[in-house]
């Protein structure tokens, strides 16, 4: 086996890759966040919202593991919804990390506009591979998923 060096690293196999998962993602979330531009929230607020709708609330380490959102930014994403009405977070819990969260009457009302939205604006892209393309992306991003 190759010893990997600082002078040899980028020619490794796997690299081109890696790019490409890397422009794939840049590509999507900017995309992605062109979508929600309208609607005042940051890519992560409407992450956080669209994670909520539909559910009766969940903990920060629920929202968390459905996100792409650190836990360090977590909170500072879900103070800001809870400021601008959105979002409350459930008190009677020492711990902050399983204080539910949900979203308020208001943020019902923006997830039931905004969600289907975004939803038919990222179906224009997905819509572009057949089904056999899709399923083969799933399947190859999930053996990717698993090697980590």
């Amino acid at each position: 086996m190759e010893k990997i060096t600082a002078q040899n690293a980028s020619k490794q196999d796997f690299i081109p890759l890696l790019r490409g998962l890397v422009r794939a993602y840049q590509a999507f979330a900017n995309f992605d966040a062109r979508g929600h531009r309208d609607i005042g929230l940051t890519p992560s607020q409407a992450d956080v919202i669209f994670t909520l709708g539909n559910t009766e609330g969940l903990t920060f380490k629920e929202i968390g593991e459905h996100t792409l959102i650190t836990k360090g930014t977590l909170t500072g994403v879900v103070d800001r919804l809870e400021q601008k009405g959105l979002v409350k977070r459930v008190s009677g819990h020492d711990d902050r990390r399983c204080t539910p969260v949900r979203l308020t009457a208001r943020g019902v009302k923006l997830f039931k506009a905004a969600f289907p939205k975004q939803i038919a604006y990222l179906k224009t892209r997905f819509d572009r591979l057949n089904d056999n393309d899709r399923q083969q992306a799933i399947g190859l991003l999930k053996k990717i998923e698993n090697l980590f």
